[in-house]
């Protein structure tokens, strides 16, 4: 939901005319399957990776515009928050030594934007949610002046009906309302895209939902929220509760939440696109001027605009993509479950894993998914969520296991074979596989770094507080030299 979007208001004609356009889209993108209208050149792979902002007393810093304009690159845009910044690394084919350029690019991306940032008296924090984050951070104060943000918080508010409810429980317990979708910018999440072809869609996004749980679950990294300690990954539910449109009598009526894992498994790419249309009203109705039949007839990629944009309003943690670029139509699998951080190689050893076991998963001639059922790997994404590394998971031929001792034992052999089949270099696969490896075999997590070292400090008698601004601090410190977290020495 990248789109600039112009300040509005809503009308019952324009969400009218609005579905019926998305209805026509829908129609022209099943057309375009059928005909095979869709790009097959060689798989790319991209990042988004979303960060905070902080002050010399690791407090938020609402300086987005300022640093933005001081780094005057377009690979960098704002997110919700002013306190948030997100960059976007181009795409690049997964072969060789992609992962490795991967890895070299954003470190030179983020060093550049970096000092760039201090410029402004700003600190850049790659990590899930910062420790350091207060309830009165997160208002209708601290949001992006883009117009789309305002829309999208004035019409997902106006569609509850009321506050929105936080509710998490963990070693320490959450209970609050708050009146904006704001505390969602106190989530930064990392994306990866892979572009994959009609054909294939259903095998990777299957794949993709089988390990959603394993991946959280090694990637932990938002273990704090207001102070309090919570889940090892507090942002799964504190995104689907902050944007849950859904007043208590539709949850109870089985109405489905925007931030959606999904109900079952699918055999294409069109049945995600139409429930889209079948389950969720537009929050966005913004019409375009294309005719999408009529480009499609005179042989131009249609845009789909309304299509896309719907699309961008229901969060997925797997979310199909349909983009054009160069004039070609494609499509991407978007992976959305992982929290932004510790360093960029932990974020390239996310990366190595993800495209190699979802490869692997979806190359494989007894799918994973047609001997799982679609709510063992929903509840394996809670408990990798709620646990993180000491998640136990369900997964077929096994049964409950330790994550880390599935991953050691048959995931990780597997995602290194899926990186051979892309034809990832040797060096890349055993470096970027070994830090999950090592993740493992310690049982050391950004997660689990940033809960020892704040409990070691309350024992020195600091109250929480001043415990989460040393820590946060000390992870700056060692974000910065690009270390593993797993090696990461106490504070």
């Amino acid at each position: 939901m990248g789109r600039d979007v112009p300040a509005m208001i809503v009308s019952q004609q324009d969400r009218r005319a609005y579905r019926e356009k998305v209805r026509q889209c829908l129609d022209v993108f099943a057309r375009m399957l059928r005909e095979s209208r869709f790009d097959t050149q060689p798989h790319h792979v991209g990042l988004e990776i979303e960060l905070n902002l902080v002050d010399t007393g690791c407090m938020p810093a609402m300086t987005s515009t300022r640093v933005l304009d001081a780094i005057s690159d377009p690979s960098w845009a704002t997110e919700l928050g002013r306190f948030n910044l997100e960059i976007n690394v181009p795409p690049q084919r997964l072969t060789g030594p992609a992962l490795g350029n991967l890895e070299a690019s954003v470190v030179k991306m983020l060093a550049y934007a970096s000092e760039r940032a201090l410029s402004t008296g700003s600190r850049m924090v790659m990590i899930g949610i910062l420790p350091t984050v207060r309830q009165r951070d997160v208002t209708a104060s601290a949001m992006s002046a883009n117009p789309r943000y305002h829309l999208l918080n004035d019409q997902m508010i106006a569609a509850r009906g009321e506050d929105m409810r936080i509710c998490i429980d963990g070693p320490e317990r959450l209970l609050t309302h708050v009146d904006t979708i704001m505390p969602e910018a106190a989530c930064t999440s990392v994306q990866f895209h892979l572009q994959v072809s009609p054909e294939t869609f259903s095998s990777y996004w299957n794949a993709a939902q089988a390990v959603a749980g394993i991946q959280v679950a090694l990637a932990a990294n938002s273990p704090f929220l207001f102070g309090r300690e919570l889940w090892r990954e507090t942002r799964i539910p504190l995104f689907e509760q902050v944007t849950d449109t859904r007043p208590e009598e539709l949850k109870l009526q089985g109405v489905r939440p925007r931030v959606w894992f999904g109900e079952r498994w699918i055999t294409s790419v069109f049945d995600l696109f139409e429930e889209n249309l079948r389950y969720f009203p537009a929050l966005l109705p913004l019409r375009e001027d294309e005719d999408p039949e009529a480009a499609l007839d005179s042989g131009e990629a249609p845009q789909l605009a309304e299509l896309t944009l719907h699309n961008g309003t229901v969060y997925r943690w797997n979310r199909p993509v349909y983009a054009v670029a160069d004039g070609k139509p494609h499509l991407r699998v978007e992976n959305r479950v992982l929290p932004a951080g510790p360093t960029v190689a932990d974020v390239l050893a996310n990366a190595a894993f993800y495209y190699g076991i979802v490869r692997a998963l979806a190359d494989t001639e007894r799918p994973v998914w047609t001997r799982m059922s679609f709510a063992a790997a929903a509840e394996n994404l809670v408990e990798g969520a709620r646990h993180g590394i000491d998640a136990r998971v369900y997964w077929p031929g096994v049964g409950e296991t330790p994550v880390s001792e599935l991953v050691l034992r048959r995931l990780l052999p597997q995602a290194w074979e899926g990186l051979r089949q892309w034809g990832v270099s040797t060096a890349d696969a055993d470096r970027m596989l070994g830090i999950i490896e090592q993740r493992c075999l310690s049982g050391r997590t950004g997660s689990t770094w940033q809960v020892d070292t704040v409990h070691g400090l309350d024992k020195g008698q600091l109250d929480r507080r001043t415990a989460l601004s040393r820590m946060t601090q000390g992870y700056i410190e060692r974000m910065g030299t690009n270390q593993p977290v797993h090696a990461w020495p106490p504070l």
